[in-house]
C-alpha cells in the first residue's frame, strides 16, 4: 500500500475488513462479503455494546440514519443516490459501501459532459475486431457492465454532470438489470448477477445542470447529506482527517488543539455571515464544507513542514484560509469585511487571533 498516491477503502482497510468478515455471525444478502450490522460497524465504527474484541475507527462522520437508509437500499431494488453540498463526503461513503459489500470500489464512472453512454455501457477494442471481429473478447466493459457481470457495486459519481443520453441509458440498466449487445449474435445479453447495485451521487449545487428525468428519478433511493454543523462532529472530521494526513506524509509537526478551535470557529462565522447575506455577491463562493475545511489545514501543515516551522501557527493557517477561499473579488472584500469586524476585535483578548489576524491580512495584501 505504501507505493500507491491513494489506496482505495478495500485495500486501506483490507486487515480490518479480514478480521470483521471472520467475526460476522449476521444475515448477508446476495454476495455481500459483511452484514448489514457489520458494514454499519466499518464505516462508523465500533460501539462498547458491539461485543468485538477489537476497536474498529469511525471512518464516515455524520447521522447513523444516513447510513442505515443507505446500505437497506443497497440490498433493494433500487439504486442508491447520494445527494448533498460540495464536501459533505458523498464519495467517501459511497467507497466505504462498496468496499465492505464486494471489497471492490474501483467500479467507477465519472460524470461529465464528456461522459458517453459507451462509458456505462461497452466499447470495443479496434485492434482486435480488425483481426478477429466482433466477439466478447474483443469487447471492452464499462465499470457498470463488470459490477452486472459480478455481481458487485457500481458507481457513478457527479451524476447530474452526464447529459440526459447517458443517464437514460442508465434507466434500462436499473429497470431490466441486463445490457444487451446487438454487435453480438451470441452472448448478445450480459445480465446482472445477484448482488450488483448501483450507488450514484450529485452535487445539489449543480440543480439545472442536466436535471434527473423523473422516470430515473423513481429508480433511486434519494439520500441527502448535509454539510456538518454540529461542533464535535466537525472537530472529530478534521482530528482524524490531520492525524491520517500526519501519518501519510510522515510529518512530525505540533498541531495545537486550540488552533482547531480557531479553524472551527473561523468557518462557523464565515457560514453564519453566509446564511445572512442578501445576495450572492455578498457570501462566499465556497460551500465552507468540512472537505474545504480539512483542506485549509492541509495547506497550512505542508506549508509549516516544507519550509521549516516546527509548529502550526494560526498566521499559517489564516494564510491558507485566504488562498483556499478567496476565488472572487468579491470573496477578498467578504474576508477583508471578515477579519476586520470579527477577528480583529478577538485579538484584542487572544494572541492566536492576533496572529489569525495578521496573517489573513497579509495574504489579502498578496492578492490585491
Amino acid at each position: 500500500m505504501s507505493d500507491l498516491l491513494r489506496a482505495p477503502a478495500e485495500t486501506k482497510y483490507a486487515d480490518e475488513l479480514a478480521w470483521l468478515e471472520s467475526v460476522d455471525t449476521g444475515t448477508k444478502p446476495f454476495t455481500w462479503r459483511l452484514s448489514p450490522k457489520m458494514i454499519r460497524t466499518f464505516v462508523l465504527g465500533s460501539r462498547p455494546g458491539d461485543g468485538l474484541d477489537r476497536t474498529v475507527e469511525q471512518k464516515w462522520f455524520g447521522d447513523a440514519s444516513i447510513v442505515e437508509r443507505a446500505i437497506v437500499t443497497l440490498a433493494s431494488d433500487r439504486g442508491l443516490l447520494l445527494i448533498g453540498d460540495p464536501g459533505t463526503g458523498k464519495s467517501w461513503l459511497a467507497e466505504l459501501l462498496a468496499a465492505a459489500v464486494c471489497r471492490d470500489s474501483t467500479l467507477v464512472v465519472q460524470g461529465t459532459a464528456g461522459t458517453t453512454e459507451d462509458h456505462i455501457k461497452y466499447s470495443w477494442n479496434v485492434s482486435m475486431v480488425i483481426a478477429q471481429g466482433q466477439s466478447r473478447a474483443s469487447m471492452i466493459p464499462s465499470p457498470i457492465m463488470t459490477a452486472m457481470e459480478t455481481g458487485a457495486v457500481g458507481r457513478f459519481e457527479e451524476l447530474t454532470r452526464a447529459t440526459s443520453d447517458v443517464q437514460d441509458a442508465l434507466i434500462s440498466i436499473l429497470s431490466e438489470k441486463y445490457i444487451s449487445v446487438p454487435e453480438l449474435d451470441e452472448d448478445g445479453i450480459v445480465f446482472a448477477k445477484p448482488g450488483f447495485c448501483v450507488i450514484a451521487t450529485a452535487n445539489s449545487r449543480d440543480r439545472g445542470v442536466n436535471d434527473l428525468s423523473s422516470a430515473l428519478k423513481r429508480r433511486f433511493n434519494f439520500v441527502r447529506i448535509p454539510v456538518v454543523t454540529n461542533r464535535r462532529s466537525e472537530a472529530e472530521i478534521v482530528r482524524f482527517r490531520t492525524e491520517e494526513l500526519l501519518r501519510r506524509h510522515e510529518i512530525e509537526l505540533d498541531v495545537p488543539p486550540t488552533l482547531l478551535d480557531v479553524l472551527l470557529q473561523s468557518f462557523s462565522d464565515l457560514r453564519e455571515a453566509a446564511a445572512a447575506a442578501g445576495s450572492d455577491d455578498e457570501r462566499l463562493e465556497s460551500a465552507l464544507s468540512s472537505a474545504e475545511q480539512i483542506g485549509v489545514l492541509e495547506d497550512a501543515i505542508l506549508h509549516s513542514n516544507f519550509f521549516g516551522r516546527k509548529a502550526l501557527g494560526a498566521d499559517a493557517l489564516a494564510s491558507s484560509l485566504v488562498g483556499s477561499l478567496a476565488r472572487r473579488d468579491e470573496d477578498t472584500s467578504i474576508l477583508n469585511k471578515y477579519l476586520h469586524g470579527v477577528v480583529a476585535p478577538r485579538g484584542e483578548k487572544s494572541e492566536e487571533w492576533t496572529q489569525f489576524l495578521h496573517g489573513g491580512q497579509s495574504a489579502l495584501k498578496a492578492l490585491a
